[in-house]
């Protein structure tokens, strides 16, 4: 760390603030104007694409950037990002498209663009070498690479000039510097390269766990005791504190699964609906406060990535895949289990905006919607009270701005509005003795005629790739919510998307494929591809009971086994064996907002095994867990869907003991 300290002291920076001649471009004539084309030009990534015609020489991440990196003894500019991310809209906007930033970069470095969502291998690697540098990360990512692709230096966000954002070094400043290192000390990032690459992959693989410990159910126990410390119980959600207010609140999903399976098993347990009350008080209060919140799109349907707040009334306006499959399975389970009407009318209109916004037409499922339109975050979704009023008749608009916050003062940039709800339509209904399906009856068609209107605004950046991944997830959203809403059209629209992936999204080897796009599948698959799947595929079969679901997944779980399992520490790989050797083959062993792809495999693992009663499968799914064993033990927590698996596994012990 010395070295890097060193290195940043150098470039006139500090560690903290850093968080934050090419080949010549073909110039094509477009309405009177020249513009750019560079080597993005026939990807597939709409996040890629948009980058096509920036004056900056970009190249994909692939041998060509990095043999001319090379030959022409070039430091290597990475930029990492994705298409719904709101600062990398800034920096393309601010540095990418500065002609005297690009021709400073093209002269200097060899520059690639890497989309996250395509190269998640990449951006794991790369992002562990940016916190270990800065300690945080985040998108854009900016790294900067000695020419054989070791990272030495980097940040995230940079503005494009010395004085542009109080705090922040320039972009132009830092790479002007960083090439005076490179000419007058290029010894100094051989040094920090090499110290850099080290500190990666000593990270990568302190997350491979090799110590077996013993489990017991006392990892429940644990795990929610761990949450609740880090539940806010006024406004629910995880990892608010008094002491650090604005931290964003996600809706963590892992989390939110774990408190549903729990009430669940003690239930089912104790036989009586007075057990788990801790465990529902978490899970009804944060599932209450994000459907009454602006994170909650209440026109469209559907959430937003993360609140802003503690509140969940604010938004980041992007709108994730990922995110909205697995809270359709947490909502129609919490309706399964409540009774409430409003978990029912979320999921629902969850996946109508799926259905309506996010679905090609062959049946896959796209990927995100940006936060940004007209160059403005969350413009496409506010509101001004002058803009309801002229849509609304009075009556309408007395009813809707009622309930939906609009006579008060506007709660986002001044004069605008996220509409959100004070309180739930059941409470109101109450209030105004009015039965709660009449009071939805009559604002259902106030609603769709706001979204009527919304819809012909400039709207958001679709980005139309197709992950098999985040597929997965959705599929199983789509084959819970069937099953358990009693369904038909949700049970069809997951099995078309899964019947699409595994007749698209595959090679000549029957191998799945990560991404599709522009009729396209590229990219070899990662473990979450496998994973996420294969569980959306036995949520299909659990919902059908369609014999053809468990041959798909039986057919992949093979293909994952011999590609991505690790025979000497057990557990799964990120990449599979025949994937691109990068600084360090990784592991991760823990949920986020999207869960591990140990976790997701070792219950994949275990249905197999009861649908099929093949003894493998359980071994398997006994390997992963003891390859995660000591994590579990020491911070359960971190890994809420793995939990699950403790206790499955330990139950079917018992059962097998008597």
């Amino acid at each position: 760390m010395r070295l890097i300290v060193q290195v940043c002291l150098f470039i006139g920076l500090t560690p903290v603030m850093l968080f934050g001649q090419g080949e010549q471009l073909q110039v094509t004539q477009e309405g009177g104007e020249k513009r750019h084309s560079n080597h993005l030009i026939n990807e597939t990534s709409p996040y890629l694409l948009t980058h096509a015609h920036n004056p900056v020489d970009w190249y994909p991440w692939g041998e060509e950037a990095f043999e001319k990196a090379k030959q022409e003894k070039k430091l290597i500019f990475l930029s990492v990002g994705y298409s719904s991310c709101h600062w990398c809209h800034v920096m393309e906007r601010e540095s990418f498209e500065d002609e005297e930033i690009a021709e400073y970069l093209n002269k200097h470095y060899v520059c690639i663009k890497v989309d996250r969502e395509e190269r998640p291998d990449v951006d794991q690697v790369y992002m562990t070498a940016v916190q270990a540098l800065t300690r945080r990360g985040g998108w854009p990512m900016s790294v900067f690479l000695h020419p054989d692709g070791r990272p030495f230096t980097g940040g995230s966000y940079f503005p494009a000039r010395d004085g542009d954002r109080e705090g922040l070094p320039g972009f132009l400043t830092i790479i002007k510097r960083m090439q005076m290192i490179w000419t007058d000390q290029p010894e100094v990032v051989q040094r920090q390269a090499a110290q850099v690459t080290q500190a990666v992959k000593a990270e990568l693989e302190a997350r491979i766990p090799r110590s077996l410990v013993p489990l017991t159910d006392e990892v429940l126990v644990k795990t929610v005791s761990s949450m609740s410390d880090d539940f806010d119980r006024e406004w629910g959600g995880f990892g608010y504190s008094i002491a650090n207010p604005n931290v964003p609140k996600f809706p963590t999903p892992g989390n939110l699964e774990f408190l549903l399976y729990r009430v669940l098993q003690l239930r089912a347990a104790d036989n009586g609906d007075d057990v788990g009350v801790t465990e529902l008080e978490m899970l009804t209060n944060q599932l209450d406060h994000m459907a009454l919140g602006g994170i909650r799109d209440h026109l469209g349907g559907g959430f937003h990535r993360y609140s802003v707040d503690r509140f969940w009334h604010i938004p980041h306006f992007e709108k994730m895949l990922y995110d909205n499959g697995q809270l359709a399975s947490i909502y129609a389970a919490a309706y399964k289990l409540t009774g409430k009407a409003e978990y029912k009318r979320v999921t629902e209109q969850l996946l109508s905006f799926v259905l309506r916004e996010m679905t090609d037409p062959a049946g896959g499922f796209y990927s995100a919607l940006d936060a940004d339109s007209e160059g403005e975050e969350g413009k496409f979704y506010r509101w001004s009270r002058e803009e309801i009023k002229k849509e609304l008749t009075d009556q309408e608009y007395q009813l809707f701005a009622e309930i939906y916050g609009v006579t008060e003062e506007p709660n986002f940039e001044e004069h605008y509005y996220t509409l959100l709800l004070k309180r739930s339509i059941a409470e109101i209904a109450r209030d105004r003795a009015d039965p709660e399906d009449r009071l939805e009856s009559r604002l259902v068609p106030i609603r769709e005629k706001l979204l009527t209107v919304r819809s012909k605004r400039i709207r958001p950046l679709l980005d139309t790739k197709i992950l098999a991944s985040w597929n997965g997830l959705m599929i199983r959203g789509f084959a819970d919510a069937g099953r358990l809403l009693g369904n038909d059209q949700s049970l069809a629209a997951g099995a078309k998307a899964a019947e699409f992936i595994m007749q698209n999204m595959r090679d000549d080897d029957g191998q799945l494929l990560h991404s599709f796009n522009k009729g396209e599948a590229r990219f070899n698959a990662y473990l979450a591809d496998y994973a996420y799947f294969i569980e959306g595929l036995n949520a299909l079969h659990r919902a059908t009971g369609n014999q053809k679901w468990l041959d798909y997944s039986r057919e992949l779980m093979a293909q994952q086994l011999e590609r991505f399992w690790d025979r000497s520490a057990h557990g799964f790989f990120f990449t599979a064996s025949d994937h691109e050797r990068l600084i360090a083959r990784a592991k991760n062993p823990v949920d986020s907002v999207r869960p591990s792809g140990n976790s997701v495999s070792g219950q994949n693992l275990l249905y197999l095994y009861q649908v099929t009663g093949d003894e493998d499968y359980l071994e398997y799914a006994r390997k992963t867990l003891d390859s995660v064993s000591g994590i579990m033990a020491s911070s359960p927590a971190a890994s809420p869907r793995m939990a699950i698996l403790v206790n499955e596994l330990l139950k079917l012990d018992a059962q097998q003991d008597k």
